[in-house]
């Protein structure tokens, strides 16, 4: 990424911040209104991942994707609705980001219980966790009282939203445009732990032989295997795992995966091949070799993600509907 587009992404930030609120979030947000909320959500989210494992990721990339967009305020889940072009229609979601019907689900079951209560962001931020720990990630708390933004921004989506072919640069900031550092970088990378990634997104990983994962394995067999799932040209919607070791479970055999410069994404790859000797490459080494503290730091990095412009008080809304505003 040139120092343009850098300087573009810096930009754009300082417009979407939104304005500081003396209010913060909680842990007992609900307590008086909705004291059943989280056993609500963990309810609905364990029956569909138990259902369908790659449900688990799904929930946990669509937290990730709705806090680098104006923050956590569930903008992401908008459909197109008057002058509001949904964030679906961005390159990094479109035919790609999953899990919607089951945010539908969560959100009925919790109007059902408390209606018109509980936002659609603090139920993307409460799936996200229950996701993990289902598929034996670790636990936090998750601080609640976000509501939901009466936007979406398919230009912030389209910006903010780190790509497959991302330089080291380009993802340290697009991480520091979030006031997130290389700590969180590292350790919210290993969410790829978990889920599949489409042919189009990893395909210039395999052909581009100028990329350095590509000098050190171009003849492997693990080139060789992805290149029998994603040819040249078609194939652009086969999946295949990110994590190709324990693709179900969230573990740290992704640290693993990138030190053998086997990351299934070229933005995987970069956090050692474009820092050798640095350290974002050490941090590597030390999530790879020790699974505690690798949980200790997502557990930090995701409650500190989650409270990106965070809208609380008055600001926003409580949708109804996730898709929609409320009219």
């Amino acid at each position: 990424m040139g120092v343009s587009k850098l300087w573009f992404i810096i930009v754009l930030a300082a417009i979407y911040v939104s304005s500081s609120s003396t209010e913060e979030l909680v842990l007992d947000f609900y307590k008086e209104t909705c004291p059943w909320v989280e056993n609500v959500v963990s309810f609905v989210v364990r029956s569909r991942v138990l259902k369908q494992p790659r449900v688990a990721a799904q929930l946990l990339r669509l937290h990730f994707h709705d806090c680098f967009v104006q923050g956590c305020d569930g903008s992401v889940l908008l459909d197109n609705q008057g002058a509001i072009v949904s964030e679906k229609l961005a390159t990094p979601n479109l035919n790609s980001l999953r899990g919607f019907d089951v945010v539908d689900d969560i959100k009925a079951a919790v109007e059902e219980a408390c209606p018109l209560t509980v936002s659609c962001a603090d139920i993307l931020a409460i799936a996200a966790r229950d996701s993990v720990v289902l598929r034996g990630g670790p636990s936090w708390e998750v601080l609640l009282g976000r509501r939901d933004s009466l936007t979406a921004s398919l230009v912030g989506a389209n910006t903010f939203i780190p790509t497959p072919n991302s330089s080291l640069d380009a993802l340290i900031a697009n991480f520091e445009v979030q006031g997130l550092d290389i700590k969180d970088l590292v350790a919210l990378s290993g969410a790829h732990t978990m889920g599949v990634a489409r042919c189009t997104s990893f395909r210039q990983r395999i052909y581009d032989m100028s990329l350095e994962e590509n000098i050190y394995e171009r003849y492997s067999g693990f080139q060789k295997s992805l290149a029998s799932i994603c040819p040249t040209s078609g194939n652009d919607n086969q999946i295949t795992p990110l994590d190709f070791r324990t693709p179900a479970f969230f573990d740290n055999h992704y640290y693993l995966n990138i030190l053998e410069s086997k990351g299934l994404l070229h933005s995987d790859n970069v956090l050692v091949v474009e820092d050798l000797g640095g350290e974002i490459e050490q941090r590597v080494w030390d999530y790879a070799a020790n699974t505690e503290l690798f949980f200790e730091s997502f557990a930090e990095s995701m409650v500190k993600m989650g409270n990106i412009k965070a809208l609380v008080g008055v600001e926003g809304q409580i949708r109804e509907n996730c898709r929609f505003i409320n009219v």
